[in-house]
């Protein structure tokens, strides 16, 4: 309750979010130890936290991570680039300051709040203490980044444009199907109503449909896509198909029936059943235009066009229940974290006899976003509906940042009797800003990236889930964010377990 009241103080519009549970349990921890009172998290509780967590972002980033994963291999690169080159600003500034290979090792995988990278060393005291002084600074240093990207939001150039629809007269001459409209413009938009010329029965526009002079029909899209079907047909007429509902009416449909969830829009069959169609799909906060090819998930609300005698079977048809919005689907819940956990678990051999793993947080996001992707093996769902995966994902990652802030607070009383504290936070700040600093650079001028995605990459570089929180709620949830996070963070994951396990070798 603390840190989600710290969290929700906002100072000049800087708000820590999620992020205050772990400097509240931070606090606490530390004051406990003085106290010589123990307050700790189990470890697994904590470890179960981070899987629940990155599991459930890799089911919300699934299907637009492996379409931007082809254009984004030059990115994972740069981010390998900056967390080789903060190892090394760690390996240089630890002998300078006289550390030995453990607790540079330990402030490393601290700068870079870390954890697995931490257990990869073996958390040994030494290790266990670098990492505790380094880890404040660590989270602070990729807040601030992050923070001074959203900056930037307000100028995004990539922010998804919204959907708009109008009515358009088509003024060619000739038959034009209204496949070949989509082939010339593009997948993006929709071709919903049609008017033929002459006559005031509106009806739905079908695959095999032809459009002819002098036809009225209604076009869902962003404008950029709405301006590339007028270019083809015609010219924006004052006309609005939508007013008159007498034989064609539309409705807002829940998609709770599990039996339609993975499927695609054209594999309802809505038109040849109903002779009806789906106009645009809302998913979570996102309009997204409803394409043959996007496939369905449970609790999608769809925009369903229907003459007004078959909109009740279309909606029984479909479920339309609230449960389609907050259904678990247990088996893919259990099953996905089950398989990520062994996958975090295989041994990988590297040159010099050197074996690593991924960790089970690394494990489960990589098979969230495969089973997010395909969303459905035969009869069985591997996906959930959007609001439910973020409640896992807020719960998860608040279970974390308590587990991480009360390890990392119970720790600072013996850095400080140590002597060392000073030369531990001094080493890590280097690391921290080394990534913090070279993560900015790369997505605002290298790669010139939106602030909003920008801050997203920054949260999956730093491997670090409070500050994909403090993302998330200050864009609102934007979708960028977690899909900049999922880009980043695997690759990001495992170069720092292999960078912490060479710099105790060296």
């Amino acid at each position: 309750m603390l840190g989600a009241g710290l969290g929700a103080l906002s100072i000049r519009g800087v708000a820590l979010g999620t992020a205050g549970i772990l400097f509240v349990a931070l606090g606490v921890a530390a004051w406990g130890a003085h106290l010589g009172i123990t307050i700790a998290i189990p470890e697994n509780v904590g470890s179960f936290g981070l899987a629940l967590f990155a599991f459930a972002t890799g089911v919300i980033s699934g299907p637009g991570f492996f379409a931007a994963i082809r254009t984004a291999w030059p990115l994972m690169l740069a981010v390998a680039a900056v967390i080789f080159a903060a190892a090394a600003a760690t390996l240089g500034a630890g002998r300078l300051f006289g550390l030995d290979q453990q607790a540079i090792a330990g402030v490393f995988a601290g700068s870079q709040t870390n954890t697995p990278a931490l257990a990869a060393v073996g958390g040994g005291a030494e290790a266990t203490v670098g990492y505790a002084c380094a880890y404040l600074f660590g989270v602070l240093a990729m807040l601030a980044a992050a923070a001074l990207a959203l900056k930037r939001a307000p100028t995004d150039t990539d922010a998804p444009q919204p959907l708009v629809g109008v009515t358009i007269r088509v003024d060619r001459d000739g038959p034009l199907p209204a496949l070949e409209v989509r082939r010339q413009v593009g997948e993006h938009i929709k071709l919903v109503r049609v008017c033929r010329a002459g006559h005031s029965t509106v009806e739905a526009v079908a695959p095999d449909t032809v459009l002819g002079l002098g036809d009225l029909v209604s076009v869902i899209g962003t404008d950029d896509g709405v301006d590339a079907v007028v270019a083809v047909l015609g010219h924006r007429s004052d006309h609005d198909l939508t007013s008159d509902r007498s034989e064609l009416d539309f409705r807002r449909i829940t998609l709770s029936n599990p039996r339609y969830a993975g499927r695609t829009v054209a594999g309802l069959r809505l038109v040849a059943r109903y002779g009806a169609t789906v106009s645009r799909v809302r998913r979570g906060d996102v309009d997204l235009v409803s394409t043959p090819d996007l496939r369905l998930q449970l609790g999608d609300r769809l925009r369903v066009v229907s003459p007004p005698e078959h909109m009740d079977a279309v909606t029984a048809l479909l479920g339309d229940s609230s449960r389609g919005l907050t259904t678990l689907a247990p088996l893919a819940l259990g099953g996905g974290l089950a398989l990520g956990l062994a996958i975090g678990l295989i041994p990988i051999p590297l040159p010099g006899g050197l074996t690593v793993s991924i960790g089970a947080a690394a494990g489960t996001l990589l098979v969230g976003l495969v089973m997010g992707r395909i969303r459905r093996i035969g009869p069985v769902l591997t996906t959930m509906p959007v609001v439910s995966a973020t409640v896992l994902a807020e719960i998860g990652l608040m279970v974390f940042l308590a587990y991480a802030g009360c390890k990392a607070g119970s720790m600072i009383g013996v850095a400080f009797g140590s002597g060392e504290v000073v030369k531990l936070v001094a080493v890590g700040a280097v690391a921290s800003t080394v990534v913090a600093g070279g993560g900015y650079a790369l997505t605002r001028w290298a790669f010139r990236l939106g602030g909003v995605r920008s801050a997203g990459v920054l949260g999956g570089l730093q491997t670090q889930p409070a500050i994909l929180g403090f993302a998330n709620e200050r864009t609102g949830y934007d979708a960028r964010v977690p899909l900049g996070y999922a880009l980043v963070y695997p690759a990001a994951m495992i170069i720092k377990v292999i960078a912490a396990q060479v710099l105790v070798l060296l």
